[in-house]
């Protein structure tokens, strides 16, 4: 069965966004983010996605994506 992977560290790359800059725009902890940024988490809640993809200026898609080959 496939997983959902978080592709947050590659969206921030992308936007040159560094960890400290997001979460104090997100307004969520620098260890959560982390969390959020290397996959260690089970869920997320929509009110943080939403604040991610406005702070990033991207869609859920761009920061979730399903990997039909990945083993959770």
């Amino acid at each position: 069965m496939g997983a959902i992977v978080l592709r947050l560290d590659r969206m921030m790359a992308d936007r040159k966004i560094s960890l400290n800059e997001l979460s104090t725009e997100v307004g969520i902890s620098k260890v959560n983010l982390s969390k959020l940024k290397t996959g260690k988490v089970s869920s997320i809640r929509f009110s943080t996605l939403s604040a991610i993809c406005d702070a990033l200026d991207c869609q859920p898609g761009d920061i979730l994506e399903y990997d039909p080959d990945c083993e959770e």
